[in-house]
């Protein structure tokens, strides 16, 4: 004979599975950590600073 199986028991096991594996998804798509983050922040400000510092004025002059 088959064995019983409790369905509501089932159904909570399927979706905690599946709560699981969307969670697991989230953590590689979005997960990083503060150092990460922080490095990344500190590049964009020394990149940022570098582009400003390389600006030339050409715009105060009238042409003609």
């Amino acid at each position: 004979m088959a064995d019983v199986v409790n369905l509501n028991r089932a159904r909570k096991a399927k979706a905690r599975a599946e709560r699981e594996a969307q969670a697991a998804a989230n953590r590689t798509k979005h997960g990083r950590t503060k150092a990460e983050k922080a490095n990344d922040r500190a590049e964009t400000t020394r990149m940022q600073s570098l582009l400003d510092g390389a600006k030339r004025d050409d715009g105060d002059t009238p042409a003609g």
